[in-house]
C-alpha cells in the first residue's frame, strides 16, 4: 500500500483537485433542488477526497518536489493547482450551506486566499521568466482559465462569509468585489486567446480535451459570484450604488456561459462519435463536470436575484444532467483504481 500511496502522490494529476470542485458544486446544486440526502452523501465524500488529495499533495512536496517543482512551471500543468484553491473554496460553500459550520468556511477562506496568493503569482512568474517558451498550439489550453475560477470562487465564498464577520464585512465585501472583476479581467484576456488558439491553428481532436468546458465554467461561476455580490449590496451602500452595473455584468456573463454549450456539445460529439476518440477514464473529465455543476446553481440563483422566475425551470432539470455526470466520471475513476491495485498486487509476487 506504501508503494501505491508513493506511486499515486509521484503521478498526482495537478488537478485533481477539480475531483473536490465538481463533487462540492453537484452536491450544493443537488441541496437547491430539494436532494438534501444526496447533496449530504457528497458532502461526505468531499471531505473524504479532499484530505486524501491534501496528503497526496504533501507527499508529493516534500518526497518528489522535482516533480511537482516541474509541473509549476509548466505551461500545460501549471494552472492546475489552481483547483486547490477553487476546491477549498467550493467545500467552504458546501459547510456554510449545508452544515452552518460558519467557522469552518471562514476558516477555508483564509487558506484559499493564502493559497491564491501564492500559486497564482508562483504561475505567471513561472509563466513569463520561463525560456524556451512553448507556441500557443502547445502551451494554452482551458486549464487556464481556471485562474478566473480560482478567483471567483475567492470572490464567492468572500461575500458568503462576510455577513458573519460584521466588523470586517464591507472589507470583506470589498476584497470580493475586486476579485470579483480581475477574475472578469481574467477570463477576456484568456478566453480571447483561447478562441483565436481555436480558430486560427490546427485543433485535433486529441487536444480537445475536457478542461475545454471550463470556457463555460468559468463564467458559469463568474455568474454565481456576481448575483451572490447582488444579494450581498443591502449589507453595503456602495454595492448599492453600483446595483446596475453588477446585474448587468451579471446577466452578460451568464449568456456567454449559455452560448457556449451547444458548441462545447458538437464539438464533444465530434471528437468522441466522428473522430472515435475512445471516451475513458482521464482526471481531467472532473473539469468538465464542474461546469455542469455549476451552470445549475449560477442560474439558480440568477432567476432569484433578478426577478427572471422563468430561468427557473433550467436548473430543474439541468441538475440531472450534472449528477449523470458526476455518476459517470467517478465509476470511471473507481475502475481505474481498481485496475491500479490489481495491477501492483500481480507485479509484486512477480518481482519477488
Amino acid at each position: 500500500m506504501n508503494s501505491l500511496l508513493e506511486r499515486s502522490a509521484r503521478e498526482l494529476y495537478p488537478g485533481y483537485f477539480a475531483l473536490v470542485m465538481a463533487t462540492g458544486i453537484v452536491s450544493i446544486s443537488a441541496y437547491l433542488m430539494g436532494m438534501v440526502a444526496v447533496a449530504w452523501l457528497l458532502f461526505v465524500f468531499n471531505n473524504a477526497a479532499y484530505a486524501a488529495l491534501w496528503l497526496l499533495t504533501l507527499v508529493r512536496l516534500f518526497r518528489y518536489h522535482r516533480n511537482l517543482t516541474a509541473d509549476v512551471i509548466s505551461h500545460g500543468k501549471g494552472p492546475g493547482f489552481l483547483t486547490i484553491v477553487a476546491g477549498t473554496c467550493i467545500l467552504g460553500n458546501q459547510y456554510l450551506l449545508l452544515a452552518d459550520q460558519r467557522t469552518a468556511a471562514i476558516s477555508l477562506w483564509f487558506l484559499a486566499v493564502l493559497l491564491w496568493c501564492l500559486l497564482m503569482y508562483a504561475f505567471f512568474t513561472a509563466m513569463t521568466i520561463r525560456e524556451p517558451k512553448p507556441s500557443l498550439e502547445t502551451g494554452l489550453n482551458g486549464s487556464w482559465l481556471l485562474t478566473v475560477v480560482s478567483t471567483q470562487a475567492i470572490a464567492l465564498l468572500g461575500a458568503m462569509v462576510a455577513v458573519h464577520l460584521p466588523p470586517w464585512h464591507e472589507q470583506l465585501l470589498f476584497v470580493s468585489l475586486v476579485a470579483y472583476l480581475i477574475g472578469c479581467m481574467l477570463y477576456i484576456l484568456i478566453i480571447s486567446l483561447i478562441f483565436y488558439r481555436w480558430t486560427f491553428f490546427s485543433l485535433t481532436p486529441e487536444q480537445l480535451t475536457a478542461p475545454y468546458w471550463i470556457n463555460m465554467g468559468a463564467v458559469a461561476i463568474t455568474t454565481r459570484s456576481g448575483a451572490t455580490l447582488i444579494t450581498s449590496a443591502s449589507q453595503w451602500a456602495f454595492l448599492r450604488d453600483i446595483l446596475p452595473f453588477l446585474k448587468g455584468f451579471t446577466l452578460m456573463f451568464w449568456a456567454i456561459g449559455t452560448w457556449w454549450i451547444p458548441l462545447l456539445v458538437i464539438l464533444g460529439f465530434w471528437r468522441h462519435v466522428r473522430q472515435r476518440v475512445p471516451l475513458t477514464y482521464d482526471p481531467q473529465y472532473w473539469g468538465m463536470v464542474f461546469p455542469l455543476g455549476m451552470y445549475t446553481v449560477c442560474t439558480f440563483q440568477l432567476s432569484k436575484v433578478s426577478g427572471l422566475s422563468f430561468l427557473g425551470i433550467i436548473p430543474r432539470y439541468f441538475v440531472y444532467i450534472a449528477l449523470l455526470s458526476w455518476i459517470i466520471t467517478f465509476v470511471g475513476m473507481l475502475q481505474q483504481f481498481v485496475r491500479t491495485v490489481s495491477a501492483g498486487a500481480r507485479a509484486r509476487p512477480a518481482a519477488s
